[in-house]
């Protein structure tokens, strides 16, 4: 089993920035999961915001982050990052990391195929 852990999520003003962690442990080992990380706004279905492939080689990103969210990660910290720039009050939310345990050299964009999930980071985004 793996576990996630995010920290990082608070309130912020539009046009700040934050950045989300998420820490793993268990098994499988970090290194080979490729990792997601999804938001759930009220009212609102989840969605993927951004991905990575286990060796940072192949990333994903939806259309409205673009160009303001990175993602990241570092291996030997077990540690997959979301840095968010220029925020804006629909990227209100809460953030989930998600683990994706199928050994491939890319990343899933499908949420069925995230099988381990952290509790969750709440992003508020104020005008």
């Amino acid at each position: 089993q793996v576990q996630l852990v995010e920290s990082g999520g608070g309130l912020v003003q539009a046009g700040g920035s934050l950045r989300l962690s998420c820490a793993a442990s268990g098994r499988p080992l970090f290194a080979i999961l490729a990792m997601g990380w999804f938001r759930q706004a009220p009212g609102k279905e989840r969605e993927l915001v951004a991905a990575i492939s286990h060796s940072a080689g192949s990333t994903y990103y939806a259309d409205s982050v673009k160009g303001r969210f990175t993602i990241s990660r570092d291996n030997a910290k077990n540690t997959v990052y979301l840095q968010m720039n220029s925020l804006q009050p629909e990227d209100t939310a809460v953030y989930y990391c998600a683990a994706d345990p199928t050994f491939r050299d890319s990343y899933s964009a499908l949420e069925y195929e995230y099988d381990y999930w952290g509790q969750g980071t709440q992003v508020t985004v104020s005008s």
